[in-house]
């Protein structure tokens, strides 16, 4: 007798695998948002950090580091304020053996510090290298490292807050925390800390901020390192020295009492403007 082995008909393959189908479909999506969730945690835990270095180094300093230090805005050495925070970011390693503060950060000497990885200053939602070449002041294109490459720097996604005005108009004057040879105390901070933006965000889709400081000789040396609020974030104006990140309508924040939030790419440009400013002594709350 025959015996006849039982078998899929063409058509319930193919139902099988449209239903397989639309599970992958509906499941994707639901991965992807598990994954941004947990990067914008990490990322959101970076800013924490960044916020108790900075309440340490006042606590020790009686001020909060320089925005950059310099010989003029976009001369020598140029060291930026994320280099200040290096000691209370268990970083103690790369000031004492990697920089020579006396040189510019462009010397040969400096070359193994401006290569240096900083994971803590990462957004895991900004893919692409760590490492890259940054570019002299002759780009063609939208983004500011298309032009001739100068030398490779490592990269950072968090920028101090330089207030609202263009930083090229006057580099020793912001009217944030971070500027030119800059000096501030928390006492400086009149609208008060909860309501004062110090570090944000920026994406390196137009080309890469760096932790290092002012580098002498390449393209929009001093917005590598502070930012500015003349756009709401994600602006799709999308100027280089603007805040923005790879998150889901927002960017990410850190104020001056050390919390971090996320602040609307639709938040009112008043508001945030005035959240912007150490000293504009506009009554507004963080939303």
């Amino acid at each position: 007798m025959t015996c006849r082995r039982p078998a899929f008909t063409l058509v319930e393959l193919l139902v099988v695998i449209a239903i397989i189908g639309i599970l992958v479909g509906l499941l994707l999506p639901a991965v992807q948002m598990a994954r941004e969730a947990a990067r914008a945690a990490s990322c959101k835990n970076n800013l924490k950090q960044l916020g108790l270095a900075l309440h340490n180094y006042h606590d020790c300093m009686g001020q909060i580091p320089y925005g950059w230090i310099a010989d003029q805005p976009e001369g020598v050495p140029g060291w930026g304020w994320s280099t200040g925070l290096l000691a209370q970011l268990e970083q103690e390693a790369v000031e004492q053996n990697l920089i020579k503060r006396h040189l510019p950060i462009a010397d040969p000497a400096n070359q193994a510090a401006r290569e240096h990885v900083l994971p803590i200053l990462i957004c895991p939602s900004d893919s692409g290298p760590r490492v890259f070449q940054i570019g002299a002041d002759d780009a063609t294109g939208p983004n500011h490292d298309s032009g001739t490459p100068v030398f490779l720097v490592a990269k950072s996604n968090y920028v101090g807050v330089f207030g609202t005005i263009e930083v090229e108009d006057a580099p020793s004057d912001g009217d944030g925390v971070f500027f030119h040879n800059s000096n501030i105390r928390f006492a400086d901070i009149v609208d008060g800390l909860s309501n004062t933006l110090v570090v944000g965000e920026r994406r390196s889709k137009l080309g890469g901020s760096v932790w290092s400081g002012v580098i002498e000789g390449v393209a929009e040396p001093m917005v590598r390192i502070v930012g500015i609020a003349d756009h709401t974030p994600n602006h799709p104006s999308g100027h280089f020295d603007d805040f923005s990140s790879h998150h889901p309508s927002g960017v990410h924040f850190l104020l001056g009492d050390g919390s971090v939030s996320r602040f609307n790419d639709t938040i009112d440009l008043a508001v945030y403007q005035a959240l912007c400013t150490r000293g504009g002594q506009e009554a507004v709350q963080a939303p």
